[in-house]
């Protein structure tokens, strides 16, 4: 009798996570951080796999793009392929080949000088994976929470990536000095098995069925449709178009050569990217309380301090005051990431979101590998501190004409996201709000799209 009474006295026990955190949520949040502390590490060693090879500089910059040039090839097949069979098939079988090829290119590194082309080839079959993984992964996640816990659950994914990412390029960075580049890709190998073993546990009792539509041209098709009847989504995906390929060139080629001509070599540069990444996670903390009411109107200002950083190495600023622009544009560029997913989650039914994602991908990352490559002849041309000025102002430019899209200014926040696919005859898929009063605050939920993946 005491016993039971004891038992039932007890206060019950404390949930170790948030009650909208379901089981998927968790299993995809630990996963994503098991992958980025392995990957952040893995693109530093796979650079000094390449010199430690005899690599030159051009070298390094051919494996670099060995791994981006399939990621655009193959994102589009990616999102229709993920809309078609289960979501997180398509994420543990992307999981496979990134841990095969890593494995590979770690046993290559550890075993002797591997030759540039295996080295590229193995770095493509990694960028292919991920052109696989990133749609099915952005459906997959959106698909675990309600709307109403979107923002803070997307904010706390986030947050757990970025977290990570810094994490995993701190110890890849002493890995490499301990041990060297192989062992780091072997690690980024383990990472990937364990990930997709996670991934595997998925339950996707609850997910509903999605009828195969007519063929890969016809699903690519129609998530065509949903992209270009959505003035806010294609345009924001055309703005990031542009600010992705001139923000990789001005960190990717300027930022290490100004380190090491102005800012005293390659560690405050490192520094300096240090704290974007602790931005990112200052500005995922600010996204888990607050909800700002115009989703893109927030979001797409907040893409303005990007142009921070390009002006700084142009003048060039102190370290510090360079390590502050970086921190403010790393908060503000996830505070656009978190309303970004928030949109859409809110207005992509769910059938079609893999190829949105896809689309969202692929039209922000499709001009990266030209900007990197005519950054070395734009400094020729104009120099390089006016490229990193031009770099800046493009950012602006791109920004500012997006705001001149209604549907960018007026979209908001619901309480309750559509589920249905809406008619593309419909004019934008918003809730509105105009400023007369009495108007009608809500509008039908429409074919339209959305935009860029950061």
């Amino acid at each position: 009798m005491s016993s039971s009474r004891t038992a039932s006295s007890r206060p019950p026990a404390r949930r170790r996570r948030p009650e909208w955190a379901g089981r998927n949520y968790t299993l995809l949040t630990g996963a994503a951080v098991v992958t980025n502390l392995g990957s952040h590490g893995a693109l530093i060693a796979s650079a000094y796999a390449v010199m430690e090879a005899g690599g030159s500089t051009g070298d390094v910059g051919l494996v670099a793009a060995a791994r981006t040039l399939p990621l655009v090839l193959f994102l589009l097949i990616g999102g229709a392929i993920a809309d078609r069979l289960p979501r997180h098939r398509v994420m543990v079988a992307a999981n496979a080949l990134n841990c095969l090829s890593q494995a590979v290119f770690a046993f290559l590194v550890l075993t002797g000088e591997p030759r540039l082309w295996q080295m590229m080839l193995l770095t493509a079959l990694c960028g292919t994976g991920t052109a696989f993984f990133n749609p099915a992964a952005e459906g997959m996640l959106l698909s675990t929470v309600s709307g109403e816990h979107a923002n803070r659950a997307f904010a706390l994914f986030r947050m757990a990536m970025n977290g990570a990412g810094i994490g995993g390029a701190a110890l890849g960075g002493a890995m490499i000095a301990a041990l060297g580049p192989g062992w780091v890709l072997a690690v980024d190998a383990v990472a990937f098995a364990v990930a997709g073993a996670l991934r595997a546990f998925l339950d996707v009792a609850p997910t509903r069925d999605r009828a195969p539509g007519g063929g890969m041209l016809a699903d690519l098709r129609e998530g065509w449709v949903e992209v270009r009847t959505r003035p806010w989504l294609w345009s924001i995906v055309l703005q990031f178009s542009v600010v992705v390929a001139v923000v990789g060139a001005a960190e990717a080629v300027y930022g290490p050569l100004v380190a090491r001509d102005r800012l005293g070599g390659p560690a405050p540069w490192g520094l300096a990217l240090a704290c974007f990444g602790v931005g990112t996670i200052a500005g995922a903390v600010l996204m888990m309380a607050w909800k700002p009411r115009r989703l893109l109107l927030t979001g797409t200002l907040c893409v303005f301090p990007l142009a921070l950083p390009s002006a700084g190495l142009a003048v060039p600023l102190p370290v510090w005051s360079l390590c502050a622009v970086m921190f403010a544009s790393g908060a503000a560029i996830e505070v656009f990431g978190v309303n970004w997913m928030t949109t859409l989650h809110q207005e992509i039914p769910e059938e079609k979101f893999s190829r949105v994602s896809a689309y969202d991908w692929f039209g922000s990352v499709s001009m990266l590998p030209l900007a990197t490559a005519l950054a070395g002849p734009a400094e020729s041309a104009f120099g390089r501190t006016q490229a990193l000025w031009g770099c800046a102002t493009l950012v602006v430019l791109a920004t500012a004409l997006v705001l001149v899209i209604p549907d960018v200014r007026r979209l908001t926040r619901r309480a309750t996201p559509p589920i249905t696919s809406p008619s593309p005859s419909a004019d934008a898929g918003l809730a509105t709000d105009r400023s007369r009063p009495g108007a009608d605050k809500s509008s039908p939920a429409a074919d339209t799209s959305s935009p860029a993946g950061v």
